[in-house]
């Protein structure tokens, strides 16, 4: 076995999605020194699973007036500090004829008692805002909902933390907790794509892992009881409609349609799962045809639009209370395990929504500091992302469609750091606009290591196509930014349609069957992809087997 590399910092964080880039990012703006690893890459889990809505709270305010205060408070946060991940579409709670209609004034009184802005509207004013919506709705309530990416998030969150001297490590797997005595010292780990092994050494451990959080629990003898709700969603091809529609009435399955950059997704299932098999979720023609028809009811035009795929996520629900099912809870849960186990250095933040994550970051450090003596107060509800800071000095410019859609997900000010000869210009992919420039920057600054990541960070394949008639151009560009060589980059795209094939293949049907036949006809007949996996090392630089 050869040397073990070490790392030693105040603060390791075990999870790399919303919550534990925002510890990372509130520890680094506190002047703590910190490393996040996750498994994958950042926003691999859960958070890359869900809707990207940007709650009012108001989906809560009825059934649980708590949440509902917290998601408004953090929408408003959200909405002032990372406005490059924010469309603020604004929402639409609508009542059909088979709902009580009674409830919608339920509903407006909860949502005042919350604090969350409302506005009840005729039929035809719901229609004039939004043409798509079901025209046999009976009424409308307006509340201040908008759309979060995920991705543009975690990514904004982590590179303020790197400027501010943390470090992630992607592709790192938890293989074990260093313990001594009644206390967590670190953990042993191995990079996924090397087989490196390495250890972190560090005075706090912060267990922000979602769903896979009992795992690291148990690494530590710890028992906490975590039950698995799996949710469907499906994508459709092209924006449907421009604001959130809800139906209004207590959470159901499938009522929820949500606008994102050029597509709307609806959503989603409730369905609870064994702990083995959140690894391996499983879309259900039973689930792809309830969406379908539950969706139909908010936009009728729903049931003739072409869907592009489904994909799943679990909820982190966490039992509080020993497993009778009825303390289970949907909010956030802060566990001190030196206060609840008598195990020092050891913390585990669970629960919670993609929206609150930001919030549920600083409870989080909020006790990490006052463990490690640390005076500094949280600034993350005051300071702006990277991309959201509008440099009010730069001289305005001929604006094209790249250079628009790459400043909406980056900033104006990521996107003046663009290669602007010729070649950074051209685009790559046209379903979402993005540049050369705009992957080079992503691969150099956004830690990119192959295009499922590029996926997560400028939306690449995430179009019409899925892919088919871009990634083949961006998988070269590996080789220019990244010093792949052409087998390299032409099993980086191997790898993403793969990664694509598992959401394509629950709604391989209609358009959707035609669209993959001819993606297997263009890379399998034309260009020989099967090929590639056949290849040995010997053969990589043959120019005929390169894509």
């Amino acid at each position: 076995m050869g040397k073990i590399t070490r790392f030693n910092t105040e603060v390791l964080i075990i999870g790399g999605g919303a919550t534990g880039t925002s510890i990372m990012r509130d520890c680094a703006l506190r002047g703590i020194t910190c490393i996040l690893l996750d498994k994958g890459d950042i926003a691999s889990g859960t958070t890359g699973r869900n809707h990207g809505l940007l709650h009012s709270g108001a989906r809560y305010a009825v059934t649980d007036s708590e949440s509902a205060r917290e998601c408004i408070q953090e929408n408003k946060i959200l909405k002032a500090i990372a406005s490059h991940c924010i469309e603020d579409t604004s929402g639409l709670f609508i009542t059909l004829p088979e709902d009580d209609l009674d409830f919608q004034r339920t509903f407006i009184d909860a949502c005042s008692s919350a604090g969350i802005d409302t506005q009840r509207l005729t039929p035809q004013q719901a229609i004039d805002l939004e043409p798509n919506v079901n025209r046999s709705l009976l009424g409308a309530v307006k509340v201040p909902d908008g759309t979060l990416d995920p991705f543009r998030l975690c990514a904004s969150n982590v590179l303020d933390a790197k400027i501010h001297g943390a470090k992630l490590l992607t592709y790192s797997m938890v293989k074990s907790l260093i313990r001594i005595g009644d206390r967590i010292i670190g953990a042993k780990c191995i990079n996924t794509r090397t087989n490196e092994q390495f250890e972190v050494y560090a005075q706090e451990v912060v267990n922000a892992a979602g769903i896979w959080g009992k795992n690291i629990c148990h690494y530590a003898e710890l028992n906490v009881q975590m039950l698995p709700a799996k949710g469907s969603l499906l994508v459709f091809e092209h924006r449907i409609n421009n604001l959130v529609i809800n139906r209004c009435r207590k959470p159901a399955d499938a009522d929820i349609l949500v606008p994102g950059d050029s597509i709307s997704l609806i959503g989603t299932t409730s369905e609870e799962i064994d702990y083995k098999d959140i690894d391996a979720l499983k879309i259900s023609e039973r689930e792809v045809n309830i969406l379908i028809e539950e969706g139909a009811k908010l936009s009728p035009i729903l049931a003739q639009t072409r869907v592009l795929r489904a994909y799943a996520g679990v909820r982190p629900l966490v039992d509080v209370g020993g497993g009778d099912g009825r303390n289970i809870s949907r909010g956030i849960v802060l566990l001190d395990h030196e206060q609840r186990d008598g195990l020092a250095g050891f913390n585990s933040i669970l629960g919670g929504k993609l929206i609150t994550s930001r919030l549920m970051a600083e409870m989080t450090t909020d006790l990490i500091a006052s463990k490690l003596g640390n005076t500094s107060g949280c600034t993350t509800h005051l300071q702006s992302l990277p991309g959201s800071v509008v440099n009010k000095k730069s001289k305005p410019q001929k604006t094209v469609f790249t250079t628009k859609a790459a400043t909406h997900r980056h900033g104006e000010n990521a996107v003046a750091t663009f290669d602007q000869s010729t070649k950074g210009k051209s685009i790559v992919c046209e379903c979402e606009m993005v540049s050369v420039g705009e992957i080079e920057y992503a691969i150099k600054q956004l830690d990119v290591t192959n295009l499922v990541d590029l996926r997560r960070r400028t939306r690449l394949g995430m179009g019409s196509c899925q892919g088919e008639l871009c990634t083949y151009r961006a998988s070269s560009l590996f080789c220019d930014f990244a010093n792949c060589s052409g087998h390299e980059s032409s099993k980086l795209l191997m790898q993403f349609f793969e990664e694509r094939w598992k959401g394509i293949k629950p709604v391989l049907f209609g358009d959707a069957l035609r669209e993959a036949e001819f993606t297997y006809w263009l890379y399998e007949g034309l260009f020989g992809a099967t090929d590639i996996n056949k290849l040995g090392e010997k053969q990589e630089d043959k120019e005929y087997y390169e894509i």
